[in-house]
């Protein structure tokens, strides 16, 4: 389905992502794990069209470049990003915040609305709450909620997990199987390789801009170099 293709990125004189090349396949999800500034944010706003990759680089999405195109386009054809720090309207309802993610639709959202509820019980509590007075947990599912509502054939997320409790941690994996469940496909950048690699179909590891290890997810949980640099276990 999505398919980045000798990926580069550059900030200034800083080649932050460095010729990577990975697939997204219909219906999987899809992880890369990482350390903080190996270039996995900047994947994701490049396949958003919210960082300008570096020529010779190419995103696909069914065979259709998607380089050039602006943000709402990206979105638009079936892409849609959950950011990290969530971003909610604070001064905004749950409900409302809800009904942003549908900006580029014309049909009901009925449905959905009650899809993203069902998913997420305590936001249908609180639809008429304000959206900045929700705990990090709640912000994370409304922020989850408004970009299922742009009926995306690809969710993606960058850092769903960071700064929730454990148990909340656990819940939101367990939503995002749920969604790809439904046949929406995810890419997932997760800084908690361990919940991230028993989630994923496929993982990528991505350092300093490049990627340096692929696998189905439970290959690489069993991979030494990986227990080593993300798992918190020492080599034998």
């Amino acid at each position: 389905m999505l398919k980045i293709e000798n990926l580069k990125v550059n900030y200034g004189g800083i080649e932050a992502v460095k010729g990577i090349s990975f697939e997204v396949p219909d219906k999987s999800i899809v992880t890369l794990i990482g350390a903080n500034g190996a270039g996995k944010s900047t994947t994701l706003r490049s396949i958003v069209g919210l960082v300008k990759p570096s020529a010779g680089s190419s995103i696909t999405l069914d065979g259709e470049e998607l380089i050039g195109l602006d943000t709402t386009q990206v979105v638009s054809k079936g892409i849609a990003l959950v950011p990290e720090g969530r971003h909610v309207f604070p001064d905004m309802t749950v409900l409302e915040n809800i009904k942003i993610g549908a900006y580029l639709r014309n049909d009901s959202l009925e449905d959905d609305i009650n899809w993203v509820y069902s998913l997420f019980p305590r936001l249908k509590e609180r639809s008429w709450q304000l959206s900045g007075t929700l705990s990090g947990g709640e912000q994370q599912m409304l922020a989850v909620a408004r970009a299922l509502m742009s009926h995306p054939r690809i969710l993606m997320m960058d850092e769903p997990s960071l700064g929730l409790a454990p148990l909340i941690v656990k819940d939101l994996f367990s939503i995002i199987k749920e969604i790809n469940k439904k046949g929406v496909t995810v890419l997932l950048i997760e800084q908690n390789a361990n919940m991230a690699l028993h989630t994923a179909d496929i993982g990528y590891v991505l350092e300093t801009g490049r990627i340096t290890l692929s696998g189905a997810g439970k290959e690489l949980l069993a991979d030494e170099s990986v227990k080593a640099a993300y798992l918190g276990k020492k080599k034998n």
